[in-house]
């Protein structure tokens, strides 16, 4: 009998460098280090600096400042986002030949006014889980040619996921494993509730969602541990993943750390770093007993 050997199992903790750290991010970094070092498996860090506009070298070398002073180590080489943004134009580029992909020449402005405009009339626009509008359909049902033309002029434009056409394609319904914090068990995968989603633009070569399921895959991800505020995300990642032929790694998604207001705390609102926790004489076991660990 011929004995296949298992695959270490693999954890990553995937930052951007564009604000410090906050306890939120301690937490989601502890967990991916602890559970790793249970599953007798390898913690990775990835840098996730597609933003080349708000991600700074300041901010990254925060991120390995703050996580040392935590006590966790991963594996060299950090995989860095933005040497690889030939990766992410290949797997759209697949997407592109299936069809399953559309130019989307609308703006934001423009996407705010049709929604603005809309809604004037007491009828709510569909929204995303983020209840972010959902993207208006005069792209997706253009023509070949008008597609061509306009691209052609050098007209700005992104390139959205034909929802409809992709969920037809992953031909059937679509689960993952979850053992986190919520829901836990094979959890049914809506991806459609998204809407046409953009994977590129632009100025910025790939989305979050194109890049992170490729990353994953390239990296060998067996296990993706992340807060809750990506849950209902995790449907769009899991189609990405039929579509492009990439396997299903497990998911666990965490509780989040809530500020004075109730809200997940955030970079932008200038949630206290874990730089700054440091400045103020906490020590790393101390902050561990803060986020409840």
């Amino acid at each position: 009998m011929i004995e296949i050997p298992r695959q270490k199992p693999k954890f990553r903790f995937a930052p951007s460098p564009n604000g410090p750290l906050h306890l939120g991010h301690a937490l989601s970094a502890i967990l991916n280090h602890d559970m790793a070092a249970k599953a007798d498996g390898d913690f990775l860090l990835r840098i996730e600096d597609i933003d080349q506009t708000r991600c700074t070298p300041d901010f990254e070398a925060g991120i390995y400042a703050d996580l040392s002073w935590l006590g966790l180590r991963w594996q060299e080489p950090v995989r860095r986002q933005s040497e690889h943004f030939p990766a992410y134009q290949q797997a759209l580029q697949t997407l592109i030949a299936r069809d399953l992909v559309y130019p989307a020449f609308l703006t934001r402005g423009e996407v705010k006014a049709r929604v603005a405009a809309f809604e004037a009339d007491g009828k709510p626009w569909p929204r995303d889980p983020d209840g972010t509008p959902l993207y208006p359909p005069d792209d997706r049902g253009r023509g070949d040619a008008e597609r061509q033309r306009l691209l052609a002029s050098g007209m700005k434009h992104a390139w959205r996921l034909d929802m409809e056409r992709a969920m037809a394609a992953a031909g059937g319904p679509l689960h993952w494993q979850e053992s986190g914090d919520g829901e836990t068990g094979r959890i049914p995968a809506d991806p459609s509730v998204w809407g046409d989603v953009v994977l590129s633009r632009s100025d910025a070569p790939s989305s979050y969602h194109l890049s992170v399921v490729v990353d994953d895959a390239v990296q060998g991800i067996t296990h993706v541990v992340r807060g809750l505020d990506l849950f209902h995300a995790t449907s769009i990642h899991r189609l990405l993943q039929t579509l492009l032929g990439l396997p299903e790694p497990l998911y666990h998604h965490h509780r989040l750390l809530l500020g004075s207001d109730g809200k997940k705390l955030s970079k932008s609102m200038g949630d206290t770093g874990i730089a700054e926790w440091r400045r103020q004489g906490l020590s790393a076991a101390e902050l561990r007993r803060r986020i409840g660990l």
